[in-house]
């Protein structure tokens, strides 16, 4: 078994997953009581470096922001994708996931502007380089989890690059291009968002039912 094997992969893309959600845990428990947290004091109450919370996070404002949208957002998505009427159907998951976070959007979407922002405006080497993507682990674990019944379904390749397209269209990203760029209220990019998703899930499947067995 090399240092390349999928389960090893697996293994460690877990791991960093339970270090930030450590993390950002951390941050949401100390600013809960509404004083903002330091660096240091994240670290120390989610058991880890101060460099280790830098290779995740490339700034206080970064953390803290993801740590205030994660905790809007998480309890009603975890409600949607564990809704059993939807269990073996993938589109309807990711529908459920869009609408879900389209519900929130009022909320979410003035942090997301200033959570991309921070990203692209960080100056080059403040800090160490992020561990892996520099943000939006919490949405590949929400579209894999969409999508979960076409896990085995799929080939490998073909699952990734449907999260990969998905992540294209879910999230803020989108929001802003079609608000800012086509000028579209909530409810068509509501429409929009759900029927580029739906097209993308259902051309999966129809590439691997031509492909046959």
């Amino acid at each position: 078994m090399t240092s390349d094997d999928p389960v090893r992969r697996g293994g460690r893309e877990a791991q960093r997953r339970r270090t930030r959600k450590a993390i950002v845990e951390a941050a949401v428990r100390l600013s809960a009581g509404g004083a903002t947290p330091s660096i240091d004091e994240i670290a120390a109450d989610a058991d880890v470096s101060r460099r280790t919370v830098y290779a995740y996070f490339p700034s206080l404002d970064h953390l803290l922001i993801d740590a205030t949208a994660g905790a809007l957002n998480e309890p009603p998505v975890e409600e949607a994708l564990n809704d059993p009427a939807l269990t073996g159907d993938p589109a309807g998951r990711v529908d459920a996931l869009i609408r879900t976070l389209l519900t929130y959007s009022p909320q979410s979407l003035p942090l997301g502007r200033r959570l991309i922002r921070l990203t692209v405006d960080q100056p080059a080497g403040e800090t160490p380089e992020p561990t892996g993507p520099r943000r939006g682990p919490r949405r590949i674990q929400w579209l894999e989890q969409a999508c979960e019944p076409l896990r085995d379904t799929l080939s490998q390749e073909s699952y990734q690059r449907l999260i990969s397209a998905l992540t294209i269209v879910v999230g803020w990203e989108a929001q802003i291009a079609l608000r800012d760029v086509r000028g579209l209220g909530p409810e068509a990019e509501e429409e929009a968002i759900t029927w580029a998703a739906r097209a993308l899930v259902e051309a999966a499947i129809r590439e691997h039912e031509a492909d046959g067995p």
